[in-house]
């Protein structure tokens, strides 16, 4: 396509008309054909000279779109016969090795679920130029009626969106630009999203029945907002000071493996409350190195739904609490600083991670590297919630036996 410089065609008088002959790629064939289409009429009412009807035959082939990148590359496309199922082999590999802005190995995982369970076994053996709005819309039309929430049908759309924007010439360029129509696609309103949270009172429920390093644990994430993985990430000689007030976050962990935080920001350092470095410090005993929280052999935690399934759940349903995930501890800890307490929203976005820089005075506020200062505030802030006084049995979580067995 980069050596054609486009053509003007052949106008011909054929009869009592004039036509254009010009040559354009056809799905099918691996040459182009020779297409012909009518100028006006030699005579009478729509008659041009010349001049009109050369730049009337370029008009005609502009229309056509023979000499467009779009409609070339479509054509090539189909041709090579590319279809959803092979793209999105391709899109994912190149995902699992981008350098710029790298994914996330859980987000790999849940577009790889998506692909494999909802949408190739719809949209698979489609070629990929035809899946457009229309496509969109009966796969929509599918999840509905499959009974999917509004978030899940949007997850996947998004995933079939990504997969047709993947496709790129050699040039960079896409070879199927969509304008997505989401009124057309009849997409489903996301409306009272669930979100759920705990209050104070209910962890102050849940810590007491905890045992072991699951106590610490729920307390960590209600008491300092950080995510199942950062905690889980924690290891003992890198990441808590000797005096057990203060957390670095440099790594998280999911299925067992050490991987980066989620964003930028979640570099940062979390002060802890007096009370919560008490507890980190009981549960330490001796040890000096190594994961905070293990499984057997030392190796960190592979598995997050054992902890669910095997500690979290069982206690908040036998003390009538709705069942919740991780993140709603992270959750109260946010509601806890911004409407109970006098933290400054500068330390409140460092400790919780989020991009707070939304004006210059956002971008020079070095409130984040004031130690003294953010532990005074860590301290006179408060937990919101009550820490046991019996002191947890130090203990190594081991998912594997799905028990905590007594350490050695």
């Amino acid at each position: 396509m980069s050596r054609r410089s486009g053509q003007n065609g052949y106008v011909e008088k054929r009869g009592n008309a004039y036509y254009v002959r010009f040559w354009i790629d056809v799905i099918g064939q691996e040459k182009r054909k020779l297409a012909c289409a009518r100028i006006c009429p030699v005579s009478g009412p729509g008659k041009m000279n010349a001049s009109e009807r050369k730049r009337r035959a370029k008009e005609i082939i502009a229309e056509s779109g023979a000499d467009s990148a779009e409609h070339f590359n479509r054509v090539v496309a189909v041709n090579r016969s590319v279809t959803f199922r092979e793209q999105s082999e391709r899109w994912l590999a190149a995902m699992r090795t981008r350098k710029r802005k790298p994914v996330k190995p859980a987000t790999l995982h849940n577009w790889q679920c998506s692909l494999t369970k909802w949408v190739n076994p719809h949209l698979g053996d489609v070629p990929l130029s035809d899946v457009n709005n229309l496509a969109l819309r009966n796969f929509v039309s599918m999840l509905v009626d499959a009974g999917l929430s509004a978030n899940s049908v949007r997850i996947h759309v998004q995933a079939v969106k990504m997969v047709v924007g993947s496709a790129i010439t050699d040039a960079g360029e896409q070879m199927y630009p969509r304008k997505w129509n989401h009124a057309f696609i009849d997409m489903p309103e996301i409306k009272n999203l669930r979100t759920p949270t705990l209050i104070a009172e209910q962890i102050s429920i849940i810590l007491p029945r905890a045992e072991g390093h699951f106590r610490l644990l729920y307390a960590l994430l209600g008491g300092a907002g950080l995510r199942i993985g950062e905690a889980l990430g924690l290891e003992i000689d890198k990441h808590i000071s000797e005096d057990c007030r203060t957390l670095t976050i440099e790594q998280s962990v999911w299925h067992g493996a050490k991987q980066t935080p989620k964003t930028q920001n979640a570099y940062r350092q979390v002060d802890l409350h007096p009370a919560l470095a008490s507890l980190l410090k009981e549960c330490l005993g001796d040890r000096k190195s190594g994961f905070l929280f293990v499984g057997r052999g030392g190796r960190p935690i592979a598995s997050q739904s054992s902890i669910l399934k095997r500690s979290l759940h069982p206690i908040l349903d036998a003390a009538g609490i709705p069942r919740c995930g991780f993140h709603a501890f992270r959750r109260f800890r946010n509601t806890y600083l911004r409407n109970y307490t006098s933290c400054p929203a500068g330390l409140r976005t460092f400790w919780l991670a989020w991009n707070g820089k939304v004006d210059m005075s956002d971008h020079y506020d070095k409130i984040r590297e004031d130690e003294a200062f953010r532990r005074e505030v860590a301290e006179s802030i408060g937990l919101g919630f009550v820490i046991p006084v019996t002191e947890p049995a130090v203990v190594r979580i081991d998912t594997k036996t799905e028990a905590a067995v007594q350490a050695a």
